[in-house]
């Protein structure tokens, strides 16, 4: 991979993250066309989707603020019930990582049909979501942060999109949209820099977890990425709250059906 590549991919990567449409799954898409292929690919995966929650917290600063701010108050309000909302959110995804981490890796290389099926799934959620009219709720309880969780852990798999699935699953549960965006984007920071810093841990034991693919690709895609996702957490901020969902669930269903046929008769 050049530098140029890790650009564009890093760019794929910053305004996928936030938007419905998996950039797990457009990664690989991109990957693809570019004929960038190997074992090197689970590595620029890691760094650019470390860069988009950097983004995350530029983005979302004062919103954590407030929940630090709470947390040192050492009393059960309103911030510590959110924080505890995002761990019990985490627990599906860390027994995923934990226990099935090979499969997963094994998944991310299977090609476009996986990806292009798990689009259509994505696709289906975000039109069925758009019909749904369920109760709105004042707060996400404990039970939808694990739900939400649920959703979070299943869109490990390329092509099933973690904003898309979480944010609908929340909006299915009856959440307010207005919450479940920046409830969707805080939730998925611990779990990445966790995958991160094991990374760093296994290189600092000599494991070759970087291969070949060179620090210039790694920094331009870093960069690509945060910058691109500063832009696209913002917009997809303002997209929630309008319930504009339905035109990404059209547009992953063209792409997944494009990605399926590409599999095929290739």
């Amino acid at each position: 991979m050049d530098w140029l590549e890790a650009l564009l991919l890093g760019l794929v990567q910053g305004l996928t993250e936030y938007l419905p449409v998996s950039s797990s799954g457009h990664l690989t898409i991109g990957q693809e066309l570019l004929g960038v292929s190997g074992e090197d690919n689970l590595a620029f995966d890691v760094t650019v989707h470390v860069a988009t929650v950097l983004s995350t917290l530029v983005v979302l600063w004062s919103e954590i603020v407030w929940l630090v701010k709470g947390l040192f108050k050492f009393k059960m309000n309103d911030e510590m019930k959110y924080i505890i909302n995002i761990l019990v959110s985490m627990i599906p995804v860390g027994i995923v990582g934990v226990f099935f981490k090979e499969q997963v890796e094994e998944i991310f290389g299977s090609g476009l049909l996986v990806v292009g099926i798990m689009l259509l799934v994505t696709a289906t959620l975000l039109i069925f979501t758009y019909f749904a009219k369920p109760r709105q709720k004042e707060k996400i309880s404990v039970k939808d942060a694990f739900i939400i969780g649920v959703a979070q852990a299943c869109a490990v798999m390329p092509g099933l999109s973690r904003s898309g699935s979480t944010i609908a699953t929340g909006l299915l549960l009856g959440n307010k949209k207005e919450k479940l965006a920046q409830f969707s984007f805080l939730m998925v920071i611990p779990p990445i820099l966790g995958e991160a810093l094991l990374d760093v841990v296994k290189t600092v034991k000599g494991e070759d977890v970087f291969g070949e693919i060179g620090t210039l690709p790694l920094a331009v895609g870093f960069v690509a990425a945060f910058l691109s996702g500063c832009f696209a957490c913002k917009w997809m901020i303002g997209i929630v709250k309008k319930g504009k969902l339905v035109y990404f669930g059209i547009y992953c269903a063209v792409v997944g059906a494009i990605a399926i046929a590409y599999s095929l008769f290739t």
